[in-house]
């Protein structure tokens, strides 16, 4: 059948299961938003107030579901408005798919009115991006661009469609989405059987796991593998909800905001076993001092992050689910050596260095967090802007399920919550969301408001109000001798009456004492809630580790 390239987008959007659009219309997309017109009921389109909302509640939405998320803007200052949300998903392996408008072909490279080189700005931030120059290729591109987003490594993948393609007219004829098979045929027997030895020799081994397990959907091996061990494991910020919060073997996060028990662990390791993380800067420190006496093994979907950051004794490359129940048959198998020593050491620190904080009569961040969990029983979807807020969370609430900790890790987006939120409230309807926010990031994009009011969902804004920019204050006052430049932020915004004004639900939280209240009331609600929580500027996160210090030198409070 003859069909318009908005037409045949559209097909190609149901084709691949996508059932939800963020975007926001302009010129460029004119023709797609009036074909979207006749799809009501098959594609729900939520409009934000920003297209940076747009693509950040893509990639929640992403996150919380597993699916592939997908963002649409206009050409130039829409499409741009996109970048930091893709990178974002790039830093962080999220499944994306990014559409923008663009002039006409015979308007590219004329600098038009709102044109720009959207495929040149991102490429460096998506797993590939595409043009269309042939109306003819449109329905293949975009089945090549979901593939791509989501086989082997996800990541983002961008679409640049200029007008007269949306316009133009061509047969189309529908097909079944490429099967995403998982990568396995580098998983050799030779490699396995190498990685079982390893694992029969050590007396102390660490699990490192990080957000590919989640990616993977190998949180239940990860379980399996570290009882059969009897490991301990950390996790990196993004491996969160991979492995149990509340399970005996868990020693909380690892790195520059790590447990003590976890860089200790590290430090002391014979062999620390690498699931689907990177090795970021965040996580090692100083390079020279991470897991010294250590062999490293590392398995990873991604042959580039082998012996990028840290030099592996041993790597497997290849899908980390596959790869764990591989491993999880051979050590069925075996009888694995006494590690007893190595486990009292575990709880032995455990017990010497807890995650602790001063628990006065003051209303304390660590505690509201602590509270939101105890209320909704560890069931909540958690988003979070980026700063200490981000880190008290990732602590004191303790992830028992994957797809439940929803954060920016390794681009640190301020602004980035709200429209995660959003998305994964959209993906997620069954879960409460909340937010977890700084005043400074919430300020960034608080307009989304405006998004969750419309569309009513009953996400909670929990705002860690110091007045300040606390992780750069944090900072300025450890290690630049407390020179507060432009770090204070004591503005006269009233966050209750902001909150009002759009139309949500705002509650003050000054008092340790009403802290239950206050979340009772806001899990009543059945619309958008704002908790501005006026906590102490001095409140700090520890541990942390200094600036080119090995992980095990954390300062503590």
């Amino acid at each position: 059948m003859q069909l318009t390239g908005s037409e045949i987008l559209l097909e190609c959007l149901m084709e691949q299961g996508v059932d939800t659009i963020f975007g926001y219309p302009g010129g460029a997309v004119l023709n797609i938003y009036d074909a979207l017109a006749k799809y009501p009921n098959n594609i729900r389109h939520i409009l934000p107030s920003h297209e940076q909302g747009a693509a950040h509640a893509a990639d929640g939405y992403a996150r919380a579901t597993g699916k592939v998320g997908v963002c649409l803007a206009t050409s130039g200052p829409g499409a741009t408005n996109l970048v930091t949300g893709i990178a974002t998903a790039y830093m962080d392996s999220v499944p994306l798919v990014a559409i923008t408008g663009n002039v006409p072909l015979s308007l590219l490279g004329k600098d038009s009115f709102q044109e720009v080189d959207i495929a040149g700005i991102t490429m460096p931030i998506t797993k590939h991006n595409f043009i269309v120059k042939d109306v003819k290729d449109l329905a293949e591109i975009v089945r090549k661009a979901f593939y791509i987003a989501q086989e082997g490594r996800p990541g983002p993948v961008l679409i640049d469609i200029p007008k007269d393609i949306t316009a133009q007219k061509t047969e189309f004829q529908s097909a079944k989405p490429y099967q995403i098979t998982r990568k396995t045929g580098t998983i050799t027997d030779q490699a396995i059987t190498r990685a079982i030895q390893l694992l029969k020799e050590s007396r102390r081994p660490l699990i490192y796991a990080g957000g590919g397990v989640i990616q993977s959907g190998a949180s239940a091996e990860l379980c399996q593998f570290a009882e059969r061990l009897n490991a301990p494991v950390s996790l990196s910020l993004m491996g969160l909800g991979g492995f149990p919060g509340t399970h005996p073997l868990f020693c909380g996060l690892i790195g520059m905001h790590g447990s003590k028990t976890s860089n200790l662990a590290a430090t002391r390791c014979d062999l620390l076993i690498a699931l689907g993380a990177r090795f970021s800067d965040r996580v090692v420190s100083n390079v020279e001092k991470f897991a010294p006496e250590a062999k490293i093994l590392h398995i990873d979907i991604d042959p580039a992050e082998i012996n990028k950051n840290v030099q592996s004794y041993h790597y497997i490359i290849g899908d980390l689910k596959s790869t764990l129940k591989k491993l999880n048959e051979k050590l069925a198998q075996l009888e694995l050596p006494e590690t007893s020593e190595w486990q009292k050491q575990i709880e032995d620190w455990k017990l010497r260095f807890p995650l602790q904080y001063k628990d006065d009569s003051n209303l304390k961040p660590h505690y509201i967090i602590e509270r939101i969990y105890a209320l909704t029983e560890g069931e909540a979807v958690i988003t979070t802007e980026v700063g200490q807020h981000q880190i008290w969370a990732a602590q004191y609430y303790k992830f028992d399920h994957p797809r439940t900790f929803i954060s920016s890790g390794g681009l640190g987006t301020m602004g980035y919550g709200l429209g995660a939120s959003i998305g994964a409230q959209i993906g997620r309807p069954d879960k409460r969301v909340f937010n977890i926010a700084g005043d400074g990031s919430f300020r960034m994009n608080c307009n989304e408001l405006a998004t969750a009011v419309e569309y009513q969902l009953p996400i909670i804004v929990v705002i860690m109000n110091n007045r300040a920019l606390g992780m750069v204050r944090q900072w300025q006052d450890l290690f630049y001798d407390q020179r507060f430049s432009q770090s204070s932020i004591d503005r006269a915004t009233d966050f209750v009456k902001l909150a009002e004004a759009y139309g949500a639900v705002g509650f003050n939280l000054t008092s340790k004492a009403d802290v239950d209240t206050v979340l009772q009331q806001a899990l009543a609600a059945k619309g958008p809630v704002v908790i501005n929580c006026e906590i102490d500027q001095n409140d700090k996160v520890f541990p942390i580790v200094p600036p080119g210090a090995a992980i095990e030198d954390l300062m503590t409070e």
